[in-house]
């Protein structure tokens, strides 16, 4: 079962695999961390503020570094923890960024859940809100030996992170069940044990022509606007057969959805105005889904049942 993540939502920072490490020590200033492992912050010191580096001198950590520059006094980051941040990437033998959040908008993730290199799942745990964090990452927790994009293979990456929110993610929707009257609709479980819901499509009725949005259980939280980003579980099926294509439960991670980012249409209007916290029955009409175009395990014109927890938002 391939991941759809990237073509429901633009994707974002991207990662790969790699082993263990050890955290380096702190340092209180960036001339003295430049002599410790730390390329130098030449510019933008401050907290919020777009940073500049200098390029590394001598030969790279062949571990992990960990630097505070900027102590926040906000909760402590924990894995599984839905995360924003800015960022500020750069080689270590370069003095040029490969990649910056700061010129764009901040960056969302799980932490711990592997959606980013190692390095980042490992640094930054322990870490405070409202810090900032100078990351230097070997090749081994970074992109390896075959590099991404513009990174070289085996580079040693330096990171300049400034930690904005956290949000600790509930296992499951809760809230009051919701009557499912309508027997030409499919049928969602209730449970709450943060396994995957049960979904029961009719086999003899056909699909709605319209999107449908349906609580199954409504919370009291929020209201989700067009703007957030949703932090979800779900589980997606094709209508025609009831053959699961995606789901965030077999892969054992949340999916972190920027709304205003989401290319599929059914999904992001179907979420916009839920309440987080609920469980929501999402049909997806082809107009409102991948229309003519087949992707991965999914015909072309094929109407899509999903399942969706809106766990929390950041």
């Amino acid at each position: 079962m391939r991941r759809l993540a990237g073509l429901l939502v633009v994707p974002l920072l991207l990662l790969t695999a790699a082993c263990g490490h050890e955290k380096g020590s702190a340092s209180d200033s960036a001339s003295a961390a430049s002599k410790d492992g730390f390329p130098a912050i030449t510019a933008g010191a401050k907290f919020g503020e777009k940073p500049t580096l200098s390029k590394g001198t001598g030969n790279p950590p062949k571990e992990l570094k960990t630097r505070v520059v900027s102590p926040g006094d906000g909760a402590t980051l924990k894995n599984g923890d839905a995360i924003q941040v800015n960022y500020f990437g750069q080689a270590w033998d370069s003095d040029k960024p490969f990649d910056n959040s700061f010129d764009r908008k901040p960056f969302d993730l799980t932490l711990g859940a592997g959606m980013v290199i190692q390095g980042w799942d490992k640094g930054l745990v322990g870490q405070k809100v409202g810090s900032r964090v100078q990351l230097v990452i070997p090749p081994d927790l970074g992109y390896g030996a075959q590099g991404q994009g513009e990174i070289k293979p085996n580079a040693t990456l330096v990171f300049v992170v400034d930690i904005l929110k956290a949000t600790q993610i509930p296992t499951s929707a809760k809230g009051t069940a919701v009557a499912q009257d309508n027997t030409d609709l499919p049928k969602v479980g209730t449970n709450t044990d943060g396994k995957a819901p049960k979904v029961t499509i009719p086999t003899k009725t056909d699909p709605p022509a319209k999107l449908v949005s349906n609580y199954i259980l409504e919370s009291k939280g929020d209201v989700v606007k067009d703007t957030d980003s949703v932090i979800v579980n779900y589980v997606g099926l094709l209508w025609k057969d009831g053959k699961t294509f995606d789901s965030t439960y077999a892969a054992g991670k949340t999916q972190t959805f920027p709304l205003s980012q989401v290319t599929l249409k059914g999904l992001k209007n179907g979420l916009v105005g839920k309440k987080i916290g609920s469980r929501v029955l999402l049909v997806i009409p082809p107009d409102q889904g991948f229309g003519d175009t087949a992707q991965q395990t999914i015909p072309a014109k094929s109407t899509l049942v999903f399942a969706v927890d809106i766990l929390a938002k950041m």
